[in-house]
This record gives structure tokens, sequence and C-alpha cells, in this order.
């Protein structure tokens, strides 16, 4: 995967926080550092738009953590969890950030998905072949789709440096923002 960085690339980062969310926490027991990765993912080029996309519940105990997105120059797009009669919750933004990153392809050379979600592959291939835009991956590679690394014009695997990524109470740069990732 070899790909051309500068400066002057527009770049788009989009983020499944529930999907890295879950990632951190499964793999590591922690918590994601998105400001860490939002600034490393751009390597020094222009950042036309960085948007979370998140999940609200009633508790709203996470409100706090949207707050902290916002301050680091992120975008929230909110969506309430759904639980339905069974007990079962649905919880997927999938759709909104494959519009999203559609609609904002003409004003972008190079879009970020912050995801290791294979269902996103038909949106690699979409941006590259459609768009002309490059399509870098950043996620865990412990639990990314082998296929959509494969998609991806450049990967970037978070495994690599873990505690450079994630939040962890009390290290250096390490305060816990609140709420949940």
């Amino acid at each position: 995967m070899s790909v051309i960085k500068h400066k002057e690339q527009r770049v788009g980062v989009f983020i499944d926080a529930q999907n890295l969310y879950h990632s951190a926490k499964n793999i590591y027991h922690s918590k994601v550092n998105f400001g860490q990765i939002v600034k490393d993912a751009l390597e020094g080029r222009r950042l036309v738009r960085a948007v979370a996309y998140v999940i609200a519940t009633e508790s709203g105990e996470e409100n706090a953590f949207f707050d902290a997105l916002t301050k680091m120059g992120i975008e929230t797009k909110v969506k309430d969890l759904q639980i339905f009669g069974s007990g079962a919750m649905k919880a997927d933004w999938d759709v909104g950030l494959a519009i999203d990153a559609v609609k904002l392809a003409p004003k972008l050379d190079t879009v970020v998905l912050v995801t290791g979600d294979g269902d996103f592959v038909p949106l690699v291939a979409y941006l590259q072949m459609n768009e002309g835009c490059q399509v870098e991956v950043v996620s865990f590679g412990k639990s990314t789709s082998a296929k959509l690394v494969e998609a991806a014009d450049n990967f970037m695997d978070l495994d690599v440096a873990p505690n450079k990524y994630l939040l962890r109470a009390g290290g250096p740069g390490g305060q816990r923002t609140g709420g949940k990732r």
C-alpha cells in the first residue's frame, strides 16, 4: 500500500466511535484517545472535517464524552440507542457515515475511515473508483476486517502503539474525559 501524503491534501475523517470503543474495551480494557488518532491520521495534512458517529443512551452518561470530542474539534452526530420490546438493543451508524462520506467526497482528496468494520468495503471501493479519493483506514488491527485492510489505500494499525491511542486514568495524557467511548 503506497500512498502519497502532502500538507495540501484535503482530508475528511469519519469515526465509527462504537466500533473503536468496543475494540479498545474488549482488547485492552481501556478507552480511546480520539484526539491523538485524528492528529496522527492527518499527518500534518489539511483537515476539512472530522465527524464522530456516536450513540446516546437514556441516562446521558456519555454527554461528557461528546463534549470532549467537540473540544477536540471533532463534530458529533448523535443517534439514540434503540431498545426493542424484546430487550434487544440497536445502535448503528453505518449508513449515515457512508452517506456523509459520499456527500463530502467531492471536497476531499483523502477519506480516513476510523473503523475496523468490513461492512465499509463497498464504500472504500466507491470512493476510490467514483470519487477518486485516497481511502485510509485507522483501527485496531486485531479487530479489523482483513478485507477492509486489503481494500484501503493505507492502513494505520493502532495495535502498533496502543498506549499512544488509549486513555488510562492517571497516566501521561491519560486522564479520562468521562462517559462511555
